[in-house]
């Protein structure tokens, strides 16, 4: 039976608070790296912060194995450090305790801690791992937030240019509108100008409703000037003027399966399956391509001779050696010339 003395307890009760702290800190800075890393995927969407929550607690979750072996170090560096400066570790010395039995109790935990690390990666990562990824591309698939500044040209709606000269927070008019519209095509745009608008989204949110008012029209009519010399264009002058455009602002997750699929979704015995699956794939075409090597004929020799048995059968027999009459002139060769080669069969 094993009997855990008064040091040992001590030991671990100095060293697991430090621990916890450094895990922590670490887990943090981690975090935070991989918060600049995505920072242009997530700012500007509109996103709620239950969909924030959740990319980051899955974030952390696969960031364990990285801030688990720092925190470790940085633990057991302090915890030791406080021991010598404060002389414990002088007085455990002169006591008879060796330095091994002193750390003991750390050697302990580090197993248990490895091997529940190890569970962790190979049970916990693969989901975690799946679900953060299928999370951020989900993110990345997002329409931005519709929220056009003043002054400067606005390209996040797909196809089209905005400019706004000022607009009225309070009742949402936008004032001296220019619009774009180059979803045809740079050569079929057209121009929009007006004086005033409004714009809202419809109830399923997957259609952005422009209301202009007093404006002009200008549209390129390249599609329509088949075979003329001048492209002609078509003006409209217009006192209400309405454009329904495609613009998804939903957010939509996808599917976790094709995700799942993935070598950051699978654990050990998943993976050795697929290496093996691969690793069969592979030779079997490999196969395929030395036999078709072997069967192609290189400079009209064929490697193997067929002829056939009394019942029909192919047989496949290797071709006798080649005899050749003089030396080969490899340049004619490559030129596709026949000249200087003689090749006699024995």
């Amino acid at each position: 039976m094993i009997r855990i003395k008064r040091m040992d307890t001590f030991i671990l009760q100095s060293f697991l608070p430090l621990f916890v702290m450094t895990f922590c800190i670490c887990l943090f800075i981690v975090l935070m790296q991989f918060l600049w890393r995505y920072i242009d995927d997530l700012v500007g969407k509109g996103l709620g912060v239950d969909v924030i929550s959740e990319l980051f607690f899955y974030a952390a979750l696969t960031m364990v194995p990285m801030a688990l072996p720092l925190a470790i170090l940085l633990a057991s560096l302090m915890i030791f450090g406080n021991l010598g400066e404060n002389f414990e570790l002088t007085a455990m010395k002169a006591s008879g305790i060796s330095l091994l039995r002193t750390m003991a109790p750390l050697i302990v935990l580090m197993v248990l801690i490895a091997a529940g690390a190890f569970f962790f990666q190979n049970n916990v990562l693969p989901i975690a791992q799946t679900k953060m990824y299928t999370l951020l591309y989900s993110v990345r698939q997002k329409s931005p937030e519709l929220e056009i500044p003043e002054g400067v040209f606005y390209d996040q709606i797909p196809g089209y240019n905005l400019f706004i000269e000022h607009k009225n927070r309070d009742t949402g008019v936008l004032y001296d509108m220019m619009i774009y519209d180059v979803s045809r095509g740079f050569e079929n745009s057209s121009i929009i100008l007006s004086d005033s608008g409004k714009m809202s989204f419809t109830a399923d949110k997957t259609h952005l409703f422009l209301e202009l008012w007093s404006g002009e029209s200008f549209e390129n009519l390249k599609d329509a000037a088949t075979g003329m010399k001048n492209v002609p264009y078509r003006r409209e002058t217009f006192d209400v003027k309405e454009i329904m455009v495609t613009f998804d602002s939903n957010f939509n997750r996808m599917d976790e399966q094709g995700m799942r699929n993935q070598y950051v979704g699978k654990n050990m015995a998943e993976l050795r399956a697929t290496i093996d699956s691969v690793q069969q794939r592979v030779d079997s075409l490999g196969m395929e391509y030395s036999n078709s090597l072997r069967e192609t004929p290189h400079m009209n020799i064929m490697p193997y001779r067929i002829s056939s048995d009394t019942t029909g059968t192919r047989i496949r027999t290797p071709n006798p050696s080649v005899k050749m009459a003089r030396a080969m002139d490899v340049d004619s060769v490559f030129r596709g010339s026949s000249s200087g080669v003689g090749i006699n069969y024995l």
